[in-house]
């Protein structure tokens, strides 16, 4: 069992309100959405593992159990080419939770027209493999946010 813990500090809405249908019918996979704190933050790892895949905007850990952790940084970022995301880790880098992986500013995301409501989606999972997802309620990062079993 895999415990996914929140990257940012906000709130958890759910991925059903997440302003993309994408997401929302968790067409890239099931989890949750934080809808963050209006100040620069840090995104921080999830989960213990590898970063499979990075972008300004995105990441990807895959932990020891083979569960890819995707948190996605706002809703049409990819847009923003960048700007305004520093990244703080490689791909190919291993992480622990909590780790700092993107520095951004949701502020400046919303600023830029986009929502800065970020997905957190287990990868090639059925919705019947999460528990406990959190879908409300104020998070803190390192929060819970769903187990993975």
């Amino acid at each position: 069992m895999t415990t996914v813990t929140s990257p940012l500090a906000g709130r958890a809405v759910g991925l059903a309100n997440v302003p993309d249908p994408v997401f929302s019918g968790a067409m890239v996979g099931p989890g949750t959405a934080i809808d963050p704190v209006r100040e620069p933050t840090e995104a921080v790892a999830p989960v213990d593992g590898l970063v499979v895949s990075m972008h300004p905007h995105a990441f990807v850990v895959v932990d020891a159990d083979g569960h890819g952790v995707l948190t996605h940084l706002g809703i049409d970022t990819v847009q923003l080419n960048g700007e305004g995301f520093e990244l703080l880790v490689g791909k190919g880098d291993e992480v622990k939770r909590g780790q700092p992986v993107i520095r951004w500013n949701p502020a400046a995301v919303e600023a830029a027209g986009k929502s800065p409501i970020s997905p957190i989606v287990a990868l090639e999972a059925s919705a019947e493999a999460l528990a406990d997802v959190a879908e409300s309620g104020e998070i803190t990062p390192g929060g819970e946010l769903f187990t993975w079993n």
